[in-house]
């Protein structure tokens, strides 16, 4: 490619992007990484010269994007998250825009359920890059936040993240809520985006999720709702009488989740919650026993 102005690499990426079934954003984000600058840093830089070295190592992640389909978070290393940047790699899996939602939703519900309360435990099962944990401990420093994951290379990653962020979290290893249960804790919140995805649904993922980000944080059982049913045997020996629960579910499990609910803690008011596109994206209990 004889092209060496940044504007004109930058069109030939997004060209070759769209032409081949990418998103063309994906071009703006590996040029500002590779360039180490922000967006309008980049807007003000685009007539001038590419550095040839930089240049060819951004056309090769552009390709590996396209030929190799890995995802271009695991590229750069990061991905954002409520305004944040957060450290990625092929152990964790990347933060989606609808797990904000399901933040803004456990923040607005703690102000409203715990209105007098001085400490308020929370705990985010299943932490990955820790993008929840760190988000709820952030946006409400009052908070006493715990996060727990079966994953060393998650818990490396996630403490690394709240480190950067100045974030206080105390990271648990272990398995759904096993950490609280040996140690007799009892919590306030209990918040978890964990896997949800039916098994039969995984060979229809796009070849940039199903081939690259880590199944065992994708994958939920023959209906995808295996952890949801574990947690309900789990839940009632870690919370505290009065307490909230918030999942984040996949599109049209909402009314399975919420019965399962009901079920364990029959006086649960319980909620499905859509999310900007209109999907049952979130389900939450709040539970007084």
């Amino acid at each position: 490619m004889n092209h060496n102005k940044i504007y004109e690499v930058l069109h030939w990426a997004s060209s070759f992007l769209t032409e081949n079934g990418k998103e063309a954003r994906v071009a703006e984000l590996l040029m500002l990484h590779h360039l180490g600058i922000t967006r309008a840093q980049l807007f003000a830089c685009l007539r001038e010269e590419m550095n040839e070295r930089v240049k060819q190592v951004f056309i090769q992640d552009v390709q590996k994007h396209v030929y190799e389909h890995i995802p271009v978070q695991y590229i750069i290393g990061s991905e954002e998250f409520y305004g944040r940047k957060f450290l990625v790699n092929r152990e964790i899996l990347i933060p989606r825009p609808e797990t904000e939602e399901l933040v803004d939703e456990v923040l607005k519900r703690i102000e409203r359920f715990f209105p007098q309360q001085e400490a308020i435990d929370v705990v985010d099962v299943g932490t990955g890059s820790g993008a929840i944990a760190i988000t709820i401990a952030l946006e409400n420093r009052a908070l006493l936040v715990s996060a727990i994951d079966i994953s060393r290379e998650s818990l490396r990653v996630a403490k690394e993240n709240a480190d950067r962020f100045g974030a206080e979290i105390d990271f648990l290893q272990g398995d759904l809520l096993q950490p609280l249960i040996q140690a007799e804790r009892k919590v306030d919140v209990v918040v978890s985006n964990p896997p949800y995805i039916p098994e039969g649904d995984i060979a229809c993922l796009s070849p940039v999720v199903k081939n690259h980000e880590p199944l065992r944080a994708l994958v939920g059982g023959k209906d995808g709702l295996d952890f949801y049913r574990r947690f309900m045997n789990e839940l009632p020996l870690v919370l505290k009488k009065r307490a909230l629960v918030a999942f984040e579910i996949g599109a049209g499990q909402g009314k399975a989740v919420a019965e399962l609910l009901k079920q364990t803690f029959p006086q649960a008011r319980v909620d499905v919650v859509f999310d900007i596109n209109g999907k049952d994206r979130i389900v939450c209990a709040e539970i007084e026993q």
